[in-house]
């Protein structure tokens, strides 16, 4: 601001005039003398955060705003909260402060409660079903400290999350038990449908008894009711990374959204999941049967394997969350972030002496990983599941790629349904979400015999393969050893249209194993031979036939696969292809979709 002061003052009187309308107005002064043009003192406004401060501050309607804000973020009845410690559980304002507190570090108390957690950038409907028991509503007759429902036990926001934002939801267990209701649905439906239109991420941090039965009118079987949950997982699927973790007993309804996101956590001791309590199960089937035998940890991340992860407490469980998103973009059609390159845990040069010279030895394929992955970036999803096949991201030179690598220390390595399943889900969600594949075949191919046959080996293999067929990122497939039968159609053979397929020394590529063949066309002729010594040499001589016909060698000679390259060479080979592989463009038919998933 320019004062302009009369003829004849002083440069100590034009200060001082200068200081104390600064002070006073809260703005720059520029005070100039008579008819000067140039300024002949000047002061800077006092350095407060609200330079026009004019004592007016919250009034006593903003203050009860404050109180009932404070009595909701409080949650359920305090005799529930007391129980959650007994369950190994965080209430549910504390769950989110270890989500979204500043570093992950949070805890009980770590946040101010009134602002949430520092990571919280905004929450939706905390006044939901208010009327319905805050004392002070018209609505309530009598208060009742069991009736209160803060926030309709189910809360929805916005937040940052490992430097991302990301939408979220939680279920306040001290709230009939996390059970969902008119209010609660309306929120969770919001949240997906925002989520539709940001295209950010989403987080579902479920500890939810299912649907409220005695407050089901309004909201069941609504067009905007609970089943639109499931409509909207659909429709985000593929689009935006989902990510579940289960806090507690996930039942009925409650249920469907983990095993329709892309990643579902759950805890040890604490979650379960399943389409109906034990006690309806015993009501309709005669069977009783504990939480967990029914729908326990055990059961999803070994049998049924809709568990991808299982975390020992709650911390474990974030932080398993935050590893994911370290290979996953914000939304479908941009690439995942890449980090800086390490090098492998291992040195590559001891690759050829990781895989052993005898096709039929065994080996332990995450000792191949460490020597071609960057250090540490291994990320392996359902280990316990359909373990003769390894799903894992990890980063090669900084980038990341979605890992189907064959475990020959599990039943060699062939193909069993759950194995097929396994990677068919994984490829699939891959490609959804731009991550590279990379293969690493040593099989003895699909599994044979009438048990596999009946756990419906041909249906489950055939979603591996056209996973594998469909998918459109770029992918690179090294035959380590064995690649027999259509274990290299599935693994991403010559036939599906990988950008490059390179073979270790070591590698075979045949229709059946030497000795399955030996035995399928000379069977009869070598039973002719009485001397055992000489039917042994014979077997011997036509093995050794064999496998120069299925020499990874012939097969680069025959142009089969791209090249044979020095096992020391391999982390370079998939760094170089990988890097001028990385805006490849494909394209599928045009058709609607296909009909096998």
């Amino acid at each position: 601001m320019h004062v302009r002061i009369g003829d004849g003052a002083t440069d100590d009187e034009a200060s001082a005039v200068a200081a104390a309308l600064a002070e006073h107005l809260g703005v720059d002064i520029e005070v100039l003398v008579g008819d000067a043009d140039e300024p002949a003192a000047t002061a800077a406004a006092p350095e407060t955060e609200y330079p026009l401060d004019d004592d007016l501050g919250p009034t006593e309607r903003e203050e009860r705003l404050r109180e009932e804000i404070e009595e909701i973020l409080g949650g359920g009845p305090e005799k529930y909260k007391e129980r959650l410690p007994e369950q190994g559980k965080l209430f549910v304002r504390d769950r989110l402060d270890l989500w979204f507190g500043e570093d992950g570090d949070g805890g009980p108390g770590d946040a101010d409660r009134e602002g949430a957690a520092d990571g919280i950038q905004f929450e939706d409907g905390k006044f939901a079903a208010f009327d319905e028991w805050h004392p002070d509503s018209p609505e309530v007759e009598e208060y009742d400290e069991g009736t209160r429902l803060p926030g309709d036990g189910l809360l929805t926001g916005a937040a940052t999350f490992q430097d991302r934002d990301v939408h979220w939801m939680a279920n306040d267990f001290t709230v009939k038990a996390g059970s969902m209701a008119g209010r609660g649905v309306e929120k969770f439906l919001r949240m997906q449908q925002r989520a539709l239109k940001s295209g950010n991420p989403v987080l579902y941090l479920m500890d939810s008894s299912g649907g409220r039965i005695d407050q089901q009118s309004g909201f069941f079987a609504n067009r905007e009711g609970i089943g639109k949950y499931y409509y909207n997982h659909s429709m985000l699927s593929g689009y935006v990374p989902q990510i579940c973790v289960l806090y507690g007993p996930c039942i009925a309804g409650a249920a469907y959204t983990p095993v329709f996101a892309d990643f579902t956590i759950m805890v040890e001791g604490m979650s379960a999941m399943a389409i109906a309590s034990p006690r309806m199960v015993k009501m309709v089937t005669g069977e009783e049967i504990e939480m967990q035998d029914l729908g326990g940890p055990a059961v999803h991340a070994k049998h049924s394997g809709s568990a991808d992860l299982v975390a020992k407490d709650e911390r474990q469980a974030r932080e398993y969350a935050a590893k994911l998103m370290e290979y996953l973009p914000d939304k479908a059609g941009e690439k995942p972030p890449r980090s800086e390159p390490e090098n492998p845990k291992f040195s590559p040069e001891g690759i050829d002496e990781v895989v052993p010279e005898n096709p039929n030895k065994a080996y332990d394929v995450h000792d191949l990983l460490d020597r071609i992955c960057d250090a540490e970036s291994v990320f392996e999803t359902k280990p316990e599941y359909g373990k003769e096949i390894v799903t894992a991201f990890g980063k090669i030179d900084g980038r990341p790629v979605g890992i189907v690598a064959n475990q020959p220390n599990h039943r060699s390595g062939a193909i069993f349904p759950d194995a097929a399943e396994k990677a068919a889900e994984f490829i699939w969600t891959c490609d959804a979400y731009e991550i590279p594949l990379l293969y690493l075949c040593d099989t003895p191919g699909f599994m044979a015999g009438s048990g596999v046959e009946k756990d419906a080996i041909l249906e489950k293999g055939k979603k591996m393969i056209y996973a594998t067929s469909s998918a459109t990122v770029p992918k690179q497939t090294v035959v380590v050893r064995k690649a027999y039968g259509a274990g290299i159609y599935a693994m991403g053979g010559p036939a599906y249209d990988p950008e490059s397929v390179i073979g270790l020394p070591s590698g075979e590529i045949a229709i059946m194993g030497p000795e399955a063949a030996i035995n399928a066309v000379y069977a009869r002729k070598l039973d002719e031979i009485d001397d055992p010594e000489e039917r042994a040499a014979r077997e011997q001589e036509l093995r050794e036939e064999y496998r120069q016909d299925i020499d990874v060698h012939r097969m680069a000679s025959e142009v089969v696969i791209d090249d044979v390259v020095p096992p020391s060479t391999l982390r370079q080979e998939l760094v170089n292809r990988f890097a001028f592989y990385q805006d490849v463009q494909k394209e599928l038919p045009d058709k609607k979709h296909g009909t096998v998933l």
